[in-house]
């Protein structure tokens, strides 16, 4: 089993972790654009453009499932990617977890990045999952930039601007933006007493299905008892991040990276042959030039 992730920084880690807990034996390819990030303050089309550059990269290593594991990229790109790669593969995208807070709790706060908070989007999810609780949309300006760098003075003053914005007394926060997970401890600690709902678990476990209803059972195999980690950065075969180990989940992950060379398939293998594009910051492919 093979799942790919997409995102324009370390966003991915949350999912990819979930889905590492749940299949170890699986291999990931993570798909990061450190060439195009951040995503958010860019146009509709560019996020699509870059979206669909990552994915189609991160295919030649034949996954099962595409997970578009960013909210950002969700909004602008998951049906382009649904277009091209639907129904040889699915394409699962990541929406804020509005509908369970709401379920538990009467003052819910949706941390968000500036761009989101402020799309029709995100009030339009508010209006049909945010049920009976007061809803208040919180923008995190340079929370998300500043945990891709692993800045950790930075975040904390992030998510203290944060935390002062959001209503006393609130019982859940949702985060939506994906690397807002990496730092769910903190934040919790930020709003005493809230609890916090994150989409990757809920993501990972829809991933998982998506593969077991797309693929036919096999007799079985001897699967390797613990995967590979790929890494991908704006479409070039790469290392994860330094920033990626200030978190548990980039901790976690690292060491299936360190031996993926000697387990990798042999060189008659779809991604063996692959020619991995190289990106302008714009999106397109340097080598059409």
């Amino acid at each position: 089993m093979r799942f790919a992730l997409i995102n324009s920084g370390l966003g991915l880690l949350a999912t990819a972790s979930e889905l590492h807990r749940r299949h170890p034996e699986a291999d990931l390819v993570i798909a990061m654009d450190p060439d195009g990030m951040p995503w958010g303050p860019r146009t509709p089309q560019d996020i699509a453009s870059r979206s669909l550059a990552m994915a189609r990269a991160a295919v030649s290593y034949e996954p099962d499932v595409i997970v578009m594991a960013c909210n950002t990229g969700t909004v602008h790109a998951i049906e382009v990617l649904r277009a091209e790669f639907e129904p040889s593969i699915p394409v699962v995208g990541t929406v804020p977890a509005i509908k369970p807070a709401a379920a538990v709790a009467s003052s819910v706060a949706i941390w968000a990045t500036v761009a989101t908070t402020a799309s029709d989007y995100q009030r339009q999810l508010i209006t049909d999952f945010g049920g009976q609780a007061a809803v208040t949309a919180v923008a995190c300006p340079g929370l998300a930039t500043a945990i891709d760098a692993g800045d950790q003075a930075a975040t904390a003053a992030a998510i203290a601007a944060a935390a002062k914005r959001t209503p006393c007394g609130c019982g859940a926060v949702v985060l939506g933006c994906t690397e807002y997970e990496l730092v769910a401890d903190q934040i919790g600690v930020a709003v005493p007493g809230a609890a916090m709902f994150g989409s990757a678990a809920a993501v990972a476990a829809q991933a998982v299905r998506r593969v077991a209803s797309a693929t036919t059972p096999a007799d079985p195999v001897d699967e390797p008892a613990t995967g590979r980690l790929h890494i991908l950065l704006s479409g070039r075969e790469g290392e994860l991040p330094q920033a990626a180990l200030r978190y548990p989940q980039g901790r976690e992950l690292a060491p299936l990276a360190s031996d993926r060379q000697a387990h990798d398939p042999q060189p008659g293998a779809a991604h063996a042959q692959a020619e991995v594009p190289r990106l302008r910051p714009d999106g397109s492919d340097l080598s059409a030039s």
